[in-house]
């Protein structure tokens, strides 16, 4: 592993003495000791390790999630549930944003993650807005337990430069009572608007098993539509420990269970490192990913990969 971008959200773990701030600040710190130990001595022409942190809103939580949350909801009896979620998802980017420029701590992205079905990527578009203002980068986990419906919201109301799961991008069939005649069409257009934007869809194979009950062999996946269709995807863990899997082990099931080639393999790696929200100045992230292509091609040429 040469690159990871930890995700999760701060309001979790925030009481009254340990604030977002000091949260972040932890996390940072655990990641900058590991970044500096893995890059103690390493071999010529190995990319070095770094890291970035993407702060998470949540579409869903109640009082019993946290201290912070309990505090939320006990401050202000007389909102609705919806309008507690959406103050908590502007403190957050307000929050990450603040970091973001005024420390070194590697905050590089904002994301919205938890409960998908009856919990719309709409009611947090303020909070993406100020994150999109500030500069900061956007994913959003969606289309994992809802249809291409919140794929859409997710890119147009969002910004999201980048997609969570993205799983049911071409089932017509959770596309709500809303939906347009036509469903077919909406969904090739919603997958052409994609591909035309270079959207990247992180692919989280091993999680989509455990979670989808529609889905009960990797083969089963869209990633075979999203490969015929030339998307941008990359491929990720979702979580390393709840679902006991790593990238390593994602890219072999999805070898195992698709007619990817060597230059396809090689393109969908490096469009990772290229679409990642690295926290350094551009020129530094272009730089990072050419030693990376030279690596990736130094081990093409040890081990006779070659290209078809």
């Amino acid at each position: 592993m040469r690159y990871v971008e930890v995700r999760f959200a701060p309001q979790l773990h925030m009481h009254d003495d340990f604030g977002f701030e000091a949260v972040m600040h932890a996390v940072d710190r655990g990641l900058r000791r590991a970044r500096d130990t893995i890059n103690t001595g390493l071999a010529e022409g190995v990319p070095p390790f770094e890291y970035g942190i993407i702060v998470c809103a949540m579409r869903f939580f109640t009082a019993g999630f946290s201290r912070y949350y309990r505090e939320l909801y006990n401050v202000h009896r007389y909102s609705t549930p919806t309008e507690i979620t959406q103050y908590a998802s502007i403190e957050a980017a307000k929050a990450a944003v603040k970091l973001r420029r005024e420390t070194d701590v590697q905050v590089v992205g904002f994301d919205l993650a938890g409960a998908e079905r009856g919990n719309p990527a709409a009611v947090h578009e303020r909070a993406f807005d100020y994150a999109h203002r500030g500069f900061l980068n956007k994913t959003v986990h969606a289309g994992e337990a809802y249809g291409p419906e919140s794929i859409f919201q997710a890119i147009t109301r969002l910004h999201a430069d980048r997609i969570g799961h993205g799983l049911h991008l071409f089932n017509e069939n959770l596309l709500g009572l809303d939906a347009p005649e036509d469903r077919r069409i909406y969904v090739q257009n919603l997958a052409d608007f994609i591909a035309d934007n270079r959207t990247t869809i992180e692919i989280c194979l091993t999680s989509n098993l455990q979670t989808a009950p529609d889905i009960h062999t990797p083969d089963q996946h869209s990633l075979g539509r999203m490969l015929d269709h030339k998307l941008s995807i990359t491929f990720c863990t979702d979580n390393r420990l709840v679902s006991h899997t790593s990238v390593s082990n994602e890219i072999r099931l999805a070898l195992e269970h698709f007619p990817i080639s060597h230059s396809q393999l090689k393109n969908i790696i490096i469009y990772g490192f290229k679409r990642s929200f690295f926290y350094r100045p551009y020129p530094e992230k272009r730089r990072y990913v050419r030693g990376v292509i030279d690596y990736y091609e130094s081990l093409e040429r040890q081990f006779g990969i070659g290209e078809e």
